[in-house]
């Protein structure tokens, strides 16, 4: 055996070292090579799955629709229409269709065309948003421009908007959404994630540059709509409020907006809820206000910025449930329904109103500085007597007085289920309130609360004393037509007792058959009501005024109360009776009627009731005579013929009893005309006398069972021509109602 030489057996080492070297060298880079793969593709994958998907695959959104808002008899108030967005992938499109392309869609989206050209110009970007929002013709007319000339990279997604059918109309209860769908105000706001969808997907897939690969490779996920709401709000009765509320507004020149409000009151279930003038939810940030639309566009820069957001803002405003005031006279419902449940006052009572009443050196005096004498507690609420107010509030004393406040739910926000309610009112606690404070608090002045406050207090006076929880909504409704959510009346508290309430009732009858409250009378209907006209007292307008009326009916058995509030009227009066009381009549009246509620007539508004002139065309004139006066009315026979040809009014048109139909009985006789007298100011007699003059009958309404009562409008001009027999509508309002008694500074 050869003898290994000491070279060899060095050499040999050598590679052997190189070997183990050449495997570990190997063997570290595999494994790093293998933890790296492990590193991304475990621990990194989700990372890198994105970004593949992100090359591999386009993700874009399929807004859902938000769900629909009916009112109470399913009529759709709010509504989600389909419109699309164009969008723009400008590394799509060739180089040399970029300039031909932007000057066309600039036309065909009404678009600046150096925008749309300085977008697609872009050469590198994935998104560009060239409009939202356009009506199925301008997305079509896109679609037909980009097939025609086979531009690449012009996105038409379909997208949702929120369209109110009723324009201007409930606005301020339903509120709006903004570019995204998201509720801005009102119950957009109030139940937005409840209204809002899941919105769906489109996955489309592209090739190694990027490009869309066909249809066939696309995945949809389709969107899911947003529930329902349904409202307790008939749209019918809110129409009355809207209607009546907006023309007292410009009527009397109300400056800081006017609020209507119907209740049912043993319920809390909100019928119809207004602020006027409000805007169009299609259109939210168009001033609505002719005046202020022309204030902020006289102005510039940031001044008219600024401007601009605060009108908006207060438009936006919902002032029946988001603004303190001061109730004035209302509240004074409020202390009587509490002296009469606490046992402190009776109806028999006496109360004394004299010169002025004296409260820790203070004075107090009436309205006008009225002195009203002996008088009961029916009484003291007709005249709203501020002094006998006083009285029954030191017969309460201060933490009664304080505890029926805040029974009444008047601390703290009632919890309706809509947005920006105060979480609590200006009040004073008993720790705070001296002798002076109780005595002003009493008859409705130094508290602030809000209207929503008002008038579910009130509704607990008249419906057996329970404070019930108002609610717009009563149904959530899933896309399916499944009810998700349902809304039950609920008593939060028993309040005063049923007796207390009953005679509650009794009293608010008489303010309207009696005292202040005599311009909301309505025939055939027994209104309860009180009457308010409370001073501004943070205003820096001294002559500031807030004039109100809330009216319950019918009283003998309430169903609904409606509150009219006008803050700050310039008109002849301030007075709330005046102002608020028609108001809250005509929406009590039509509000009956379309509840088919019976009229019960006196004796006196029988008389004054309409029927339907009966058909004497072709009778002996004798005999229609007769006939008509079996029916309640007048004749006047015209002609020498012996039967009648032609009557004016027609058969079967309404017209109120005692009315005279003119019988002509010559063929071809031309109906008379005459001149339409002017009855401005003039009492129901005058009037009478005047139309019956001029050969036109009377169609009275308004406080008309008043004495006291004055002509303020009729249905046609002075001085216009009419047919003889025409009936002229003229109302009627009492302007010796007793003024306010809050509308008084103490001295």
């Amino acid at each position: 055996m050869q003898k290994q030489t000491p070279q060899a057996a060095q050499d040999r080492g050598m590679k052997l070292r190189t070997r183990l070297a050449a495997v570990f060298f190997v063997a570290v880079c595999f494994s790093t090579l293998v933890g790296r793969l492990w590193y991304l593709q475990i621990h990194e994958y989700d990372f890198y799955a994105q970004r593949a998907a992100g090359q591999q695959l386009r993700d874009s959104v399929v807004p859902a629709p938000r769900g629909d808002i009916l009112d109470a008899n399913g009529t759709p108030l709010a509504v989600s229409a389909s419109c699309w967005t164009i969008r723009a992938v400008p590394r799509e499109m060739a180089d040399e269709d970029v300039a031909e392309a932007s000057a066309a869609l600039a036309q065909l989206l009404e678009l600046d065309e150096a925008d749309v050209l300085e977008k697609l110009s872009q050469r590198k970007s994935n998104d560009a948003l060239l409009k939202r929002r356009v009506n199925q013709e301008t997305a079509d007319a896109v679609r037909a421009a980009c097939l025609e000339n086979d531009w690449q990279g012009i996105l038409i997604l379909q997208d949702t908007k929120r369209w109110y059918p009723e324009g201007d109309f409930a606005a301020s209860l339903l509120g709006f959404t903004n570019v995204d769908n998201q509720g801005v105000a009102g119950l957009e706001l109030e139940y937005n994630s409840l209204l809002t969808g899941q919105d769906g997907r489109v996955l489309s897939a592209k090739n190694a540059w990027g490009y869309d690969m066909p249809t066939d490779y696309d995945t949809y996920v389709e969107p899911v709509q947003g529930n329902s709401l349904k409202l307790t709000v008939d749209v019918n009765i809110q129409h009355y409020l809207e209607n009546y509320l907006s023309a007292a507004v410009k009527e009397y020149n109300v400056s800081a907006r006017g609020v209507g409000i119907v209740m049912e009151v043993d319920t809390g279930r909100i019928l119809a809820i207004s602020t006027k003038p409000d805007y169009d939810s299609n259109e939210p940030r168009v001033i609505q206000d002719e005046t202020v639309r022309a204030q902020v566009d006289a102005l510039t820069g940031e001044a008219r910025a600024q401007a601009l957001t605060l009108a908006q803002q207060t438009q936006w405003r919902n002032k029946a449930v988001s603004d303190l005031y001061e109730p004035g006279s209302v509240f004074k419902l409020i202390t009587a329904a509490a002296a009469l449940d606490a046992g402190v006052v009776t109806t028999g009572d006496s109360f004394f109103c004299g010169e002025s009443y004296g409260v820790s050196g203070v004075s107090f005096h009436c309205a006008n500085r009225n002195q009203h004498g002996p008088q009961n507690l029916a009484q003291a609420l007709q005249n709203s007597c501020n002094q006998s107010f006083i009285q029954i509030g030191q017969r309460l004393g201060k933490e009664t007085f304080c505890d029926y406040f805040a029974a009444f739910g008047l601390r703290e926000a009632t919890g309706i289920d809509l947005p920006a309610e105060p979480a609590k009112s200006e009040f004073y606690t008993a720790d705070r309130m001296g002798p002076v404070e109780l005595a002003s608090c009493a008859f409705g002045q130094s508290s602030k609360i809000t209207p929503i406050q008002v008038i579910t207090a009130v509704s607990a006076i008249v419906n057996g004393g329970k404070l019930m929880q108002p609610y717009v909504v009563e149904q959530v409704v899933s896309p399916q037509g499944d009810v998700v959510q349902q809304t039950e009346p609920t008593v939060k508290r028993q309040v005063i007792s049923a007796e207390a309430s009953a005679t509650m009732c009794q009293l608010m009858q008489s303010v309207v058959l009696e005292g202040g409250g005599r311009n909301a009378y309505v025939a055939g209907y027994a209104v309860g009501g009180k009457s308010g006209t409370s001073q501004k007292l943070d205003s820096e307008d001294e002559k500031a005024r807030v004039a109100s009326f809330i009216g319950v009916a019918p009283i003998e058995d309430p169903r609904i109360a409606v509150l009219i509030v006008l803050d700050e009227p310039h008109t002849y009066t301030t007075s709330g009776g005046t102002l608020a009381g028609p108001v809250v009549a005509r929406v009590i009246e039509d509000t009956l009627e379309y509840y088919d509620t019976p009229r019960n007539y006196s004796q006196a508004e029988k008389e004054r009731m309409e029927a339907s002139v009966p058909d004497t065309t072709g009778k002996n004139a004798e005999h229609a005579v007769a006939q008509l006066q079996e029916s309640g009315f007048a004749a006047k026979v015209l002609g020498s013929g012996d039967s009648v040809v032609e009557q004016y009014p027609a058969a079967e048109q309404t017209m109120p009893r005692g009315s005279t139909v003119l019988l002509y009985t010559e063929e071809g006789m031309e109906l008379l005309a005459t001149q339409v007298p002017a009855t401005d100011g003039q009492s129901l007699t005058q009037v009478q006398a005047s139309l019956q003059q001029a050969g036109l009958n009377l169609q009275a309404v308004g406080a008309v069972q008043s004495e006291a009562a004055v002509a303020v409008s009729q249905s046609l001009p002075a001085g216009e021509s009419a047919v003889m027999g025409t009936a002229v509508t003229v109302e009627f309002r009492d302007p010796t109602t007793p003024p306010d008694g809050d509308d008084v500074q103490p001295e």
